[in-house]
């Protein structure tokens, strides 16, 4: 049993009762690859992967962030093997909107019927009579958010919330006006996008969101960084004794309270680094110097 941390103060999703710790685990790299094809087929240490849940989980974190898509199918299993019958309090937040070609591509899947599919799998697949939180995930661009109306898909969800097969909804990969759209559809309780001190695209977003407690959650904490940017964040994390993962989670952390971190990784020696973030506070002088990273990149 790992040694139980305070991993910072909890954050309440709008609207609801599910409160979670601010560090949480986005378990995609559970999932394996096979030679090109990334998140796919189960890993190579099925055993490993979950010993690295269960020490998530007994560490202090409450949401761990899946998809059905990974692997796919691959991270729900995982996750329902290592973790069922779940805790009271762990939040599983999953998406939906993606299916995988045979060649390992991730194709849009928007469709009232494929959204429903993707609905049922999870929850199949998780164990789960109703899943806590689904985030349409935007594929109008695979990679960033690119404009383009969700208001068919956000209804197809809200639907299956008054079904009782999803509690909360939330968005992924999306634009300030699709987000605008979806709530006037249904509440909206996070948003999780690309985001980190090198990719600063949502900072207004994040602030806004803020104002109505709506959760941001950033993925790719260290992604998209020039090896100039790199080489800064690590001349800081040095002076810090800290690893330039923890110093980019804890900038995260203290950028602003409705952020939520899910850094994934497939090893327990990591998972521990990662979390010990949450205890890394940065003087105001450091963030001073973090910041000029964005800067630098024209975010």
């Amino acid at each position: 049993m790992a040694e139980q941390t305070e991993l910072t103060a909890g954050f309440t999703l709008p609207g609801t009762s599910i409160a979670v710790n601010r560090m949480g685990y986005g378990a995609m790299q559970l999932a394996g690859r096979d030679g090109n094809k990334l998140v796919w087929g189960p890993p190579r240490d099925v055993n490993g992967a979950i010993t690295v849940l269960r020490e998530a989980v007994a560490s202090g974190v409450n949401h761990i962030d899946t998809a059905d898509f990974y692997g796919p199918h691959v991270t729900n299993q995982i996750i329902r093997k290592a973790l069922a019958p779940y805790a009271d309090d762990l939040v599983i937040v999953t998406k939906v909107s993606a299916r995988r070609g045979d060649d390992g591509s991730w194709i849009p899947a928007f469709s009232r019927e494929e959204l429903t599919k993707a609905v049922h799998d999870n929850l199949q697949n998780l164990g789960l009579d109703t899943l806590d939180v689904v985030n349409l995930r935007g594929m109008f661009n695979t990679h960033e958010p690119a404009e383009g109306s969700i208001e068919g898909q956000i209804t197809v969800l809200a639907e299956l919330q008054k079904e009782g097969l999803v509690r909360h909804i939330g968005l992924s990969n999306v634009t300030p006006t699709q987000i605008a759209e979806a709530r006037r559809v249904a509440p909206i309780v996070c948003v999780q996008n690309h985001y980190n001190l090198a990719h600063r695209a949502d900072d207004a977003l994040i602030d806004d969101l803020a104002r109505d407690g709506i959760a941001y959650v950033p993925f790719f904490p260290l992604g998209g960084f020039t090896p100039l940017q790199s080489a800064s964040l690590s001349d800081v994390a040095a002076r810090l004794e800290a690893t330039p993962m923890q110093v980019a989670l804890a900038w995260l952390l203290q950028r602003s309270s409705n952020i939520l971190l899910i850094p994934g990784t497939s090893s327990v020696e990591h998972l521990r680094e990662n979390l010990k973030a949450a205890m890394l506070q940065l003087p105001s002088e450091v963030v001073a110097q973090l910041d000029a990273i964005g800067r630098a990149s024209g975010h």
